[in-house]
């Protein structure tokens, strides 16, 4: 199935992807994760809730970790442009029949909450608080030195339908991975900030969060975090990498929080500002797609992702079967 044309100028305005909720189980286990281990840093907590941002971020959080009965994912963030985008995202969500909701957000100015077709809980706002820089404090830089929220991935059961609809609101995809036998698409990255992704699709039962990457400097800040993970007792929280993505370029690692929520640790992928570049075609079995140097990801990878809270998985549409490690 072809790639949408680019969307250059959608029914509103989304700057970037802005910030994640994630639903624990034992608030210390997780703030010990992310803040202790990873390094992100702490803007408000409470009994209930802890709000965390990284290290070039100025909004007041990108991550809030809020207790509860079991692991689920909430609302993933968007930023929009300006007041007159709130109101022309929420006449767009009401006309496609979408639910859309009105909430108070702690640090956030008006936000309405939504889904989208297949149920992916969203979040859009214009203003969150700011707070006064840290990017130079190198004092508080630790873990793995987290310098901003990069992606997110998610788990779709019909991937082309999902990159139709996020194209309509002016994502535009940068790569994508296509079943040759069915000619559907089995993944795709689209983007709005001009990096390689915003939001990613994989195929698999869904909607399910697969992970949420932070971006970090360099790959030996990576090498770093893997040896504080391996011995300060998170070793088992590693999961795959690290290693270089055919798909993006970048240098990963991806771990799992206490609750087996995937966190990606990301850097080095490249610039798609340019509202004409070509998106690149990847054959779902190239074993270079997944990682440059040709190691295939584990099972847990393709199968395991965090349920969206009041949204029930279904089973992927497209039965392709990509490459396994043993």
């Amino acid at each position: 199935m072809p790639i949408p044309a680019p969307n250059l100028y959608p029914p509103f305005n989304i700057v970037r992807l802005s910030h994640v909720e994630l639903i624990v189980t034992d608030l210390a286990k997780s703030r010990a994760f992310y803040v202790d281990t990873l390094g992100l840093q702490v803007t408000d907590e409470d009994s209930e809730a802890i709000y965390l941002r990284a290290m070039e971020e100025r909004g007041h959080h990108c991550i809030v970790l809020r207790k509860g009965d079991a692991p689920r994912a909430r609302d993933l963030g968007f930023k929009l442009f300006g007041d007159e985008d709130l109101d022309k995202a929420e006449a767009f969500f009401r006309a496609k029949g979408l639910p859309v909701e009105w909430v108070d957000r702690p640090f956030q100015s008006r936000t309405f909450r939504t889904r989208d077709p297949h149920g992916i809980p969203l979040e859009f706002y214009v203003k969150m608080d700011r707070l006064p820089p840290i990017h130079q404090k190198y004092a508080l830089y630790r873990g793995v030195k987290p310098l901003r929220i990069d992606h997110f991935n998610c788990f779709s059961p019909n991937v082309d339908e999902s990159v139709a609809f996020y194209n309509e609101i002016g994502f535009r995809v940068t790569e994508y991975t296509e079943d040759e036998e069915s000619g559907h698409l089995w993944a795709a990255w689209t983007h709005r900030k001009g990096g390689v992704h915003d939001m990613a699709f994989t195929n698999g039962t869904g909607p399910r969060l697969h992970h949420t990457a932070f971006w970090v400097p360099t790959p030996l800040n990576i090498i770093d975090l893997l040896d504080l993970m391996a011995t300060t007792g998170w070793v088992d929280n590693i999961e795959r990498g690290p290693g270089r993505h055919g798909i993006s370029n970048a240098f990963f690692l991806y771990i799992r929080d206490p609750d087996g929520h995937r966190i990606e640790i990301y850097c080095s992928d490249y610039q798609t500002v340019d509202p004409d570049l070509e998106p690149i075609k990847w054959d779902l079995k190239d074993p270079q797609r997944q990682t440059l140097w040709g190691a295939a990801a584990p099972r847990s990878w393709f199968e395991e992702g965090s349920l969206f809270e009041g949204q029930e998985p279904v089973p992927a549409q497209l039965n392709a079967q990509p490459i396994i490690a043993p």
